[in-house]
């Protein structure tokens, strides 16, 4: 590429936030276009960062400037994959926030095209690159675990269906694809990334279809919530090779109290996410630990756009390319269907 830093066009000014200022506050990175539809996005944004930056709302523009060298796609999950192949046909390096899609037969056409232009794709995936996780990831890799044999993954919410963007609760949006892909696919990572067989789950609508459930309880207006088309809920079961499985969980609302974690059993040590606990046998005798990490409020998406850069600048490898999404996306659809039919989905 010949240059010393990475020129990055922002597409979509919600999630494209923390990343953009994640890559505009790394040495190496420079935001240098913005996206959005809604001009007035944009120049919200501009104010958290240090230099000016080109605006534009037709992300077709953005990608013809030759001046940009990546994007990261921040969009609608139905806008992901269209978006990416645009940009992948443009030349640029594609960083691409979670999911991969929803549909697979295009997410597969993505992935293949990524992968043989030769240039970087990734996913920006902030519970995987999150502090907690990366030292859980250390230990795995270290085998302090042993053989890591199972996992429980799940994200609940009280009230938190996310009503903002209509992406969100229309078809192809929905609580698995917004927050059960985190979990998944961070405990799926720990594991090291077992083949999947096979997927038993349910999934359904409980609150949003009935204006209820919704951010900090606030429902959004009629005309809002009668378009919800997608799932507020939806757990099951992952069987992978080796009899490794995984139990995830996914609400966007519910009668319990808020919760995140990862939990992952080995045959000498276990683990989980929040707090930061391992949990051993000595001598006989239970031995907790508690770890503290010391880490600023936003180091996983220092740590995306650092190993992003690392990928374009280094040649380093890339740790969660795009083909981990649609290996993710692979397992959250068999999940939904299952939930659709009542049966187990297999895998190949």
């Amino acid at each position: 590429m010949g240059n010393t830093f990475v020129r990055v066009g922002i597409i979509g000014m919600g999630i494209g936030r923390q990343n953009g200022k994640a890559i505009a506050s790394n040495p190496r990175g420079r935001v240098v276009g913005l996206c959005d539809i809604v001009e007035e996005r944009m120049h919200d944004f501009q104010k958290d960062l240090l230099e000016p930056t080109r605006k534009y709302t037709d992300y077709r523009e953005l990608l013809r400037a030759k001046e940009i060298d990546a994007v990261f796609v921040g969009t609608p999950n139905q806008l992901h994959i269209p978006m990416a192949i645009d940009a992948i046909k443009a030349g640029k390096h594609v960083l691409c926030t979670k999911p991969l899609g929803h549909d697979l037969k295009l997410a597969k056409k993505l992935v293949e095209a990524a992968e043989s232009s030769g240039l970087v794709n990734m996913m920006s995936l902030s519970c995987r690159f999150s502090a907690e996780s990366k030292h859980l990831e250390s230990l795995a890799r270290k085998r302090v675990f042993g053989d890591l044999y199972y996992a429980k993954a799940r994200s609940i919410r009280r009230s938190g269906i996310p009503a903002w963007n209509l992406g969100f609760i229309q078809k192809g949006g929905g609580a698995f694809r917004d927050m059960g892909v985190h979990c998944l696919d961070a405990a799926w990572a720990l594991l090291g990334f077992p083949k999947p067989l096979s997927v038993l789950g349910v999934a359904g609508a409980r609150f949003g279809p009935r204006g209820q459930g919704y951010w900090e309880f606030k429902a959004p207006p009629r005309r809002t919530w009668k378009q919800f088309a997608a799932d507020d809920y939806a757990g099951g079961f992952i069987r992978f090779e080796n009899n490794i499985g995984m139990q995830v969980e996914s609400f966007w609302a519910s009668h319990q109290p808020e919760e995140f974690q990862i939990e992952i059993f080995g045959s000498e040590a276990g683990a989980k996410m929040y707090p930061l606990t391992i949990y051993r046998t000595e001598n006989g005798s239970a031995v907790d630990s508690t770890v503290k990490i010391q880490q600023k409020p936003d180091s996983a998406w220092d740590n995306v756009a650092g190993h992003f850069i690392d990928c374009i600048l280094d040649g380093t490898k890339c740790q969660a390319p795009l083909r981990h999404g649609y290996r993710v996306q692979q397992m959250m659809e068999a999940l939904l269907e299952s939930g659709k039919t009542g049966k187990e989905v297999r895998l190949g």
